[in-house]
């Protein structure tokens, strides 16, 4: 007899073949998303460190930066939530430097 799947581990199984699937479309597309993100991360934050540009655009930069660090938040909780062992990723050399990615920004 088949056990039929909640919405939630529905849900898990998705959210973990686009975060963790290289070989599908939305996998691919979330890998260049991301890697997008972190390109224009770097170049916000370089920007940032130039006076003249920190001053005239500080507000927009920091804006920019508010939405990256809410992205990679968003994909941190649902990497914790699509695998089996959540405490195992959140304490692998991954999970630590994702965690510690976003978490300047917070504090």
């Amino acid at each position: 007899m088949r056990k039929t799947k909640s919405h939630y581990e529905i849900f898990r199984e998705k959210i973990k073949i686009i975060l963790y699937g290289t070989n599908t479309i939305l996998g691919r597309m979330f890998d260049l998303i991301l890697l997008g993100l972190i390109l224009l991360s770097v170049v916000l934050v370089m920007m940032d460190t130039v006076q003249g540009i920190n001053q005239k655009y500080h507000s927009e930069l920091l804006i920019c930066e508010w939405v990256i660090t809410i992205f990679f938040t968003v994909e941190y909780i649902l990497r914790i939530i699509s695998i089996q062992k959540p405490i195992r990723y959140i304490f692998s050399f991954y999970g630590i430097i994702d965690l510690l990615a976003v978490l300047p920004m917070y504090l």
